[in-house]
């Protein structure tokens, strides 16, 4: 759907909105669909029509015809050919027929490839079930089903060493199915047409692990499949308990996301509870999150509709490491070190590493150097991160450390105590930039 925008007068009714800045433009959210605003369309090719049926222009109409003319020989493969289906995708790429349709191709391409027809009757690994934290809770007062993710304690590095990255996308794309089924069930319980979910963040807990580099790439992955595969079914995402690192995070993965999704996106502050009883009812949100409702023992967290996760224990564990690329390989001679250095322009920033050694264990410290432009020794420099030894020939080393000052950080890699072997080390290095409009917006809650 295309981004709307609300004139001043009905602001004042409404004391929640989200002002998001996607590039250089700005857009006005209002957070809920309340009653009684007025919509003006900013998308030129919808004019004054929403693009939805029983509201399409003259022009629209005749691009929906063509286009079911044209995708003639995959309807009848499609999981519901009706109009609602094909406008989903004729908005998502502005109903340009050309580019409208290569996407549904494609998306028929992928339905095959992940048995899609058939994945609500596939099981996910055990340790999938247990501990992978999302679920189905509510609706809202239109009948949307509400996804939650329970990210902070998602053990998603636990996940991926007891469970193949393909298993886990997997069990995504049925979850994505689930919610898509919650809609039809909807739609026949309350005889209008339900399509849009709203999927709730919660990021208490939310820390540097969860910034773990092929948890994030697995992610990102999952991004541009569902961007693909499942356009214009989300409503609103809205993030609560959102801690100054999600800034950082949501960065990492804000170009997988499009930029309507991304407008769709709502931090709710320090009364987030009071304000998500003006999305959903709160007999359709669990006391957890400020409504009422219990499962049937009374439990507020509904843990029979939504999974909490939690740590995975390594009973489950099918590796101990995930494979992983590094960027740079590079000797380290006896008796020496090698320094990395990384410039950090303001307070904020994340250091991420992932690095491994050949010949022995390796000393690894994080320092932040006192005098810029010259090669500092370690005593010289203010110690950040205590060295250590660490066995990176037997067990790769990965960490996160956020950066509290501005100033040149210095990953220090210690071999000053061999006097008899070198060592060869692979790693990389990389700087996370937190998203400013999001750092701003969260620094006023």
């Amino acid at each position: 759907m295309s981004p709307t925008c609300y004139p001043e007068a009905h602001r004042k009714e409404w004391d929640f909105w989200a002002v998001i800045n996607v590039g250089t433009a700005t857009s006005w959210q209002k957070a809920g669909h309340l009653e009684g605003a007025t919509e003006w369309s900013l998308d030129p090719f919808m004019g004054s029509m929403s693009g939805q049926v029983g509201d399409l222009s003259p022009s629209q109409e005749k691009s929906l015809a063509q286009f079911r003319e044209n995708i003639q020989d995959v309807l009848s493969a499609l999981p519901n050919p009706d109009d609602y289906f094909l406008l989903r995708w004729l908005r998502a790429r502005s109903f340009d027929l050309q580019k409208s349709e290569d996407m549904l191709r494609k998306h028929m391409e992928f339905r095959k490839q992940q048995d899609l027809a058939n994945i609500l009757a596939w099981q996910p690994p055990e340790v999938v079930r247990l501990y992978n934290a999302n679920g189905i809770c509510g609706h809202d007062g239109e009948g949307s089903p509400v996804w939650y993710h329970i990210v902070g304690s998602l053990d998603l590095k636990g996940l991926l060493l007891s469970a193949s990255k393909q298993e886990l996308l997997r069990d995504s794309f049925r979850s994505c199915e689930l919610l898509l089924r919650e809609c039809e069930l909807q739609s026949q319980k309350l005889g209008k047409k339900v399509e849009k979910i709203i999927a709730i963040f919660d990021l208490e807990g939310l820390g540097l692990r969860d910034l773990w580099k092929p948890g994030i790439e697995l992610l990102q992955e999952f991004l541009s499949a569902l961007e693909a595969n499942y356009p214009e079914i989300l409503k609103s995402l809205i993030v609560v308990r959102a801690p100054k690192l999600f800034a950082v995070a949501f960065n990492l993965v804000k170009s997988y996301m499009s930029e309507e999704t991304r407008r769709k996106v709502v931090i709710l502050g320090e009364n987030w509870k009071q304000e998500l009883t003006k999305f959903i009812s709160p007999d359709q949100l669990p006391v957890e999150f400020g409504g009422t409702m219990t499962d049937p023992d009374g439990n507020a967290k509904c843990l029979t509709k939504i999974n909490y996760g939690g740590e995975v224990p390594k009973s489950y564990y099918l590796c101990e490491q995930v494979r992983l690329q590094y960027e740079h390989t590079k000797s380290v001679g006896r008796g020496s070190s090698l320094q990395v250095e990384n410039e950090i322009l303001f307070p904020g920033c994340v250091l991420r590493w992932q690095f491994a050694s050949d010949g022995g264990d390796i000393g690894f410290g994080v320092f932040l150097k006192t005098k810029m432009g010259e090669r500092q020794s370690a005593r010289e420099m203010t110690e950040v991160l205590p060295s250590q030894r660490y066995n990176a020939h037997m067990v790769p080393e990965d960490g996160i450390l956020t950066c509290l000052r501005a100033g040149s950080y210095v990953l220090r890699f210690d071999n000053t105590y061999s006097l008899v072997h070198s060592k060869r080390i692979s790693y990389t290095v990389e700087v996370l930039l937190p998203d400013q409009t999001f750092m701003e917006k969260m620094e006023k809650f």
